[in-house]
């Protein structure tokens, strides 16, 4: 049976994939497991063991420490979702990230600078 952790794990998990782009598959075969093994992963079917978070978040590009981003918030809440995962779910989010990431370092400062001050309060 699934624990709230692992259900936060998977979801991480699942989350970081999506956002590099990565299919279970490609993540599979670069830590040298099935695409089924990530599924129970991402779903919490399964436990991710200290050494295969690792492997994980190294074929992620991650430190070990994103993984449990949020998790004392979502275990308080009683709930395993971080906050903002249905934002990071959505295929619209993806394309911008995925797009916002092709670009140059001095377009993306600029890009970013344009969306905070358009969400700045007026003066």
């Amino acid at each position: 049976m699934a624990t709230d952790i692992d259900l936060h794990l998977g979801r991480r998990l699942r989350r970081r994939r999506r956002l590099l782009g990565l299919t279970q598959q490609q993540l599979a075969l670069q830590v040298g497991i099935r695409f089924q093994q990530i599924q129970k992963y991402e779903c919490g079917a399964n436990r991710i063991s200290a050494a295969r978070l690792w492997q994980l978040a190294e074929a992620l590009e991650t430190p070990i420490a994103y993984f449990y981003e949020g998790l004392a918030d979502a275990l308080e809440r009683k709930t395993p979702a971080a906050s903002g995962g249905e934002v990071f779910s959505r295929k619209e989010t993806l394309d911008l990230i995925q797009a916002y990431y092709q670009l140059e370092e001095h377009p993306r400062r600029r890009l970013l600078d344009l969306a905070k001050s358009l969400n700045a309060p007026a003066t």
